[in-house]
């Protein structure tokens, strides 16, 4: 009985030497600049996450946020963009998913990333966080469109009067009076 007790004990230390392993090769890869390869690890050794200590999950859901990051900046996909398909925003969406998850598990419990790793993780994520929230540009945007608004919140009328006729019906000779809006509460 004890023999076997040693030996799963053994496979199962065994097994998360394998998993550090893992990681350390997708690091290598990284280092070096070699993200698709870093990726295939990383994708490898996804579902055993759970198996990393809480430090190597910060490091994993770090190293490959920022390999996703890489990825999505590098010359492969900035020839591709647009369509239902672009690799480049998927790449940022599973940057951001992956960053996200470094930085929670690293505020719950610190000590998994250097602090030069936190300075970029933090970088990253405000980047890639423009994504969905927008910044500076978008708000700057969206004051223009406030501005071009009548302040009683009224629609603006269109330019051609034919535009304002239901479909079917016959346009309005140019330069003729726009009918007047039926009164509040009044059926359509």
């Amino acid at each position: 009985m004890a023999l076997v007790g040693c030996i799963v004990f053994g496979s199962a230390a065994l097994g998360c030497a394998t998993y550090h392993d893992d990681l350390m090769r997708a690091r290598a890869h990284y280092d070096a600049n070699q993200h698709e390869k870093a990726l295939a690890l990383f994708r490898v050794l996804e579902p055993d996450i759970d198996s990393l200590s809480t430090g190597e999950q910060a490091q994993y859901a770090y190293l490959r946020g920022m390999t996703d990051y890489r990825l999505a900046g590098s010359s492969l996909t900035s020839n591709v963009t647009g369509g239902a398909a672009d690799p480049k925003k998927a790449y940022r969406t599973n940057a951001r998913h992956w960053l996200a998850i470094a930085a929670a598990i690293e505020k719950e419990t610190p000590g998994g990333l250097t602090p030069e790793e936190k300075t970029r993780l933090t970088e990253s994520l405000d980047d890639l966080n423009k994504d969905v929230y927008g910044g500076a540009e978008s708000l700057e945007e969206d004051v223009k469109k406030d501005e071009k608004k009548p302040a009683d919140g009224a629609a603006t009328p269109p330019a051609d009067a034919s535009a304002a006729a239901p479909p079917g019906a016959p346009a309005a000779p140019p330069g003729a009076p726009m009918p007047a809006a039926p009164p509040a509460g009044s059926p359509k």
